[in-house]
């Protein structure tokens, strides 16, 4: 019991960290809707970079992607390496300009990026707004339901409890400070998360007895463990890797981190974000992967609560630290939840405010209150929704880049397209990512985001020739 005590005290200092940084941040705001939901394009670089990098790894990290390590072993390495090229790439070729483009065109949320300048430019943002709020709600469940497991392991709670607390403190600095609220409590939520990491990998390694050692004992237990090529790849090794790196590319479908590269303070600073996010990001990708292979070795799956591989985390923190630390560990998982589910909780929020009743637009405390009301909808899809983190963030993310990525490269490479072929690539593309992964024949080829993403690009090629003959329609030709 004190243990339990000192865990908690530790684990509530951290939410109150959290929360005081949020409330703080609402001392710089402005009432209106644009610092509310871009922080008036002025984040530095350092917290634009931290803060997409705590958004995008969310729960996945120290849940799913744990649990996946601990399954699958060192082959899990082509994942994050993968993800990581695809991120880059994303970020290299399209935000700088995305930047550019949206103050250029007073652009504050990303549908109605997507439905800019184009005749029938309410129904793309409308759909697209529609699409954000479906997927983007789902998503974020799932970091509340991550949060909530840490949370069940360690007091031995319903997991309902630890969905409801997370959903509190997401709403009490979002409601107080917006975006720039997130923006301040996702970096130092990122530090957090890199340090609770590396400490876990760290004393865990030396109850291994090292690296050599850690081998040693994986490949006594399975030599596929320590095997870098996956085992089972119907289509071999470079199909499985180009499928990962377009889902690290799939970012360019994800409206909570699309919309940092549009707060940042300069469009010059988009390079020195990128660099500085996709380091930190391999450090905790890199820590967790340690971690999952680390567990495989000090915990048999009989020793994991609940026998959930998703578990093994706060398993080993039980086992390793002293209660203090449990805390702080805790206090690691939270900071990865809530810094995601407290963006795509506002993304949604814009969505639905500024794209589906933008007769709101302007009403500070009609965004607010929308806020509000996506908060609920994510909360029952967390309470009643399916309770696997790995599962939930994969489909949710594939769908999102499948339908949102490749009408989002067009828009900024800025090349002509109607209305109608926009619909249809969204349409497609997530019906593709949708039969892909719910189809297991084809889920086990390859991630669901290639094909989703390849499906809506080729409606676009297809579309061209109907672009063509609008355009010589509208010059008279």
């Amino acid at each position: 019991m004190t243990n339990q005590i000192w865990i908690a005290i530790t684990f509530i200092s951290f939410m109150l960290l959290f929360t005081g940084v949020g409330i703080y941040s609402a001392t710089q705001k402005q009432n209106n809707t644009a610092d509310y939901l871009l922080a008036g394009r002025s984040v530095n670089p350092w917290f634009t970079a931290l803060s997409a990098m705590s958004t995008g790894q969310s729960g996945l990290l120290f849940i799913g992607q744990v649990g996946f390590a601990y399954n699958s072993g060192i082959s899990s390495i082509w994942l994050l390496i993968g993800w990581a090229l695809g991120d880059y790439i994303a970020w290299w070729l399209f935000f700088k300009r995305l930047r550019e483009i949206s103050e250029e065109t007073d652009t504050e949320t990303v549908s109605g990026f997507l439905g800019q300048n184009t005749n029938g430019v309410r129904v793309i943002t409308i759909i697209s707004a529609l699409i954000t709020i479906a997927f983007l709600g789902a998503y974020a469940a799932a970091q509340l339901v991550a949060g909530s497991k840490a949370l069940s392991a360690i007091f031995d709670w319903n997991y309902s409890i630890g969905i409801i607390i997370g959903t509190i403190i997401v709403v009490i600095y979002c409601f107080s400070g917006g975006i720039r609220a997130s923006i301040w409590t996702d970096t130092i939520q990122a530090i957090i998360m890199i340090g609770s990491l590396l400490l876990l990998l760290i004393i865990s390694l030396i109850e291994c007895g090292g690296i050599t050692s850690l081998w040693t004992q994986l490949t006594q237990i399975d030599p596929a463990l320590v095997n870098l090529s996956p085992a089972n790849l119907p289509l071999g090794f470079i199909p499985f890797f180009i499928g990962w790196m377009a889902a690290g590319f799939g970012v360019v479908g994800q409206p909570h981190i699309i919309v940092r590269a549009m707060a940042i303070n300069n469009a010059q600073n988009v390079a020195k974000a990128r660099n500085i996010k996709i380091l930190a990001g391999l450090i905790t990708s890199f820590a967790s992967l340690g971690i999952g292979l680390t567990g495989r070795v000090l915990l048999s799956p009989e020793a994991l609560v609940n026998n959930d591989p998703e578990l093994v985390l706060p398993s080993l923190a039980l086992n390793l630290l002293p209660a203090a630390l449990v805390g702080l560990m805790l206090a690691g998982v939270f900071s990865a939840t809530m810094s995601t589910a407290d963006s795509q909780i506002l993304s949604c929020s814009a969505a639905l405010t500024q794209d589906i009743f933008p007769q709101f637009a302007h009403s500070y405390k009609i965004v607010k209150l929308g806020t509000l009301t996506v908060t609920a909808i994510v909360l029952v899809i967390a309470l009643f929704g399916d309770k696997s983190v790995f599962f939930l963030v994969t489909f949710a993310w594939s769908a999102l880049a499948s339908a949102l990525g490749p009408l989002f490269v067009v828009r900024v490479l800025q090349k002509p397209i109607n209305a109608i072929v926009a619909i249809v690539m969204m349409t497609v593309g997530i019906v593709a990512a949708l039969i892909w992964t719910t189809t297991p024949e084809l889920s086990k080829l390859i991630y669901s985001v290639l094909p989703g993403m390849a499906a809506g690009t080729f409606v676009y090629l297809i579309g061209q020739f109907f672009i063509r003959d609008d355009m010589k329609a509208a010059r008279g030709e």
